[in-house]
C-alpha cells in the first residue's frame, strides 16, 4: 500500500514514518523543501518518497495523491505565527486534503485530531480540530479519526523541554493550579495505531482517544519529569491572571520581532485549566498497543537517549 503522510517531517511524522517502514508499507511524504536536510534523512532513514506541496496549496496536492491508496493526514500546530493560524493548519488543510483525497480515487483517510476536542470547546484550537473532523466525517471517505493526548518521545518538545530546564533552573514555572489532568502517551503507541488502522477494517468511520493508563495532573507530569531525571526542583505556580498578561505580551513580541510563534499563548492556558483525559481501551484492544507507564515510557528514551 503506498500511503501519503502530511506532517511527515514532525515529531509525530517522523515516527509514523519509521512504523509504516517496519510494516514494509510505502510512504510518500508531503514537504514544501524536497531538498532539504531533514527530508534528505527521512529519505535515507525510512525509504519515503518525497512529494512536494503544500496542505494550502490545493493544486499542489493532486500530484502527491496520485497512486496512493491511503493519507495520513498528521498537519496540526499549537502556535500560531503568519499564515499557520489554527484555522489556516487545522482547518482548511483538512478540507484540502479531503478534497485532494475525493477526487484523486484514495479510499481511505487516518487523520490526526486532538483529545479534548468537542462541539463546545472553549479553545480556538480544539474549535478549529472539530471543524477538521467534521469535514473528515463528511468527506464519504473510509476515515478514522484518532484524538491523542499529551504524546512523549524523544524528540517532544514538552517534557525534553521541562527535562532540560531541570538542568540549570532551580525552579519550574506552571501556568495556573496545575492540576488540570494529562494522559500522556508515547509516540510509538501513537505511531502503530496510525499504521495499524489503515489495515483493520474496523477502525472505519470511528473515532478513537489516544492517551497513556494513568491520569496525572501538571504537577504529576512535571514531578514524574524530576524524578527520572533524578533532579529536586521547586515548582513555582504563577496565577492564571499574570500568566494571561504574559502570554499576550509574547504572542506580540516573538510573531513581530523574531518570526516565531510565542513559547505558549492564551488558548494554551486555557486548555491547561482543562482535565485532557480520555478511554485508551477501545484503541489499545483493537491495535494491540503497548501499554506503558509515563515514568517507564520516559525512563526508556531518556535512557536511549
Amino acid at each position: 500500500m503506498k500511503v501519503l503522510v502530511t506532517g511527515g517531517t514532525g515529531f509525530v511524522g517522523r515516527a509514523v514514518l519509521a512504523a509504516l517502514a517496519e510494516a514494509g508499507q510505502g510512504a510518500r511524504v508531503l514537504v514544501r523543501r524536497p531538498d532539504s536536510a531533514r527530508v534528505r534523512e527521512l529519505v535515507g532513514r525510512f525509504g519515503a518518497e518525497p512529494a512536494p506541496g503544500d496542505v494550502l496549496a490545493p493544486e499542489s496536492l493532486r500530484a502527491a495523491v496520485s497512486g496512493c491508496e491511503a493519507v495520513i493526514h498528521l498537519v496540526g500546530i499549537i502556535s500560531e505565527v503568519g499564515r499557520n493560524t489554527f484555522e489556516n493548519a487545522h482547518t482548511a488543510a483538512t478540507r484540502n486534503m479531503v478534497a485532494a483525497a475525493r477526487a484523486g480515487g484514495v479510499a481511505r483517510l487516518v487523520h490526526m485530531s486532538a483529545l479534548g476536542t468537542r462541539t463546545d470547546a472553549v479553545s480556538r484550537y480544539h474549535q478549529t480540530k472539530w471543524a477538521a473532523e467534521e469535514a473528515v466525517r463528511g468527506s464519504g471517505l473510509a476515515w478514522t479519526i484518532f484524538r491523542p493526548s499529551l504524546i512523549y518521545g524523544a524528540e517532544d518538545h514538552f517534557t525534553n523541554l521541562f527535562a532540560r530546564l531541570a538542568r540549570w533552573s532551580p525552579v519550574l514555572p506552571v501556568m495556573g493550579s496545575g492540576r488540570g489532568r494529562l494522559q500522556p502517551v508515547s509516540v510509538e503507541a501513537v505511531a502503530l495505531a496510525f499504521v495499524r488502522a489503515l489495515s483493520e477494517p474496523a477502525a472505519v468511520g470511528r473515532t478513537f482517544d489516544l492517551c497513556g493508563p494513568e491520569r496525572l495532573t501538571f504537577d504529576e507530569v512535571l514531578d514524574t519529569i524530576l524524578a527520572v531525571t533524578g533532579r529536586r526542583r521547586w515548582k513555582v505556580h504563577v496565577p492564571l491572571g499574570l500568566a494571561r498578561v504574559a502570554a499576550r505580551v509574547l504572542e506580540g513580541v516573538f510573531p513581530r520581532l523574531l518570526g516565531r510563534a510565542a513559547p505558549f499563548n492564551r488558548d494554551q492556558l486555557v486548555m491547561l485549566q482543562e482535565d485532557n483525559v480520555g478511554d485508551p481501551t477501545p484503541a489499545n484492544e483493537l491495535f494491540r498497543l503497548p501499554v506503558e507507564t509515563f515514568r517507564e515510557g520516559l525512563a526508556r528514551y531518556l535512557r536511549q537517549g
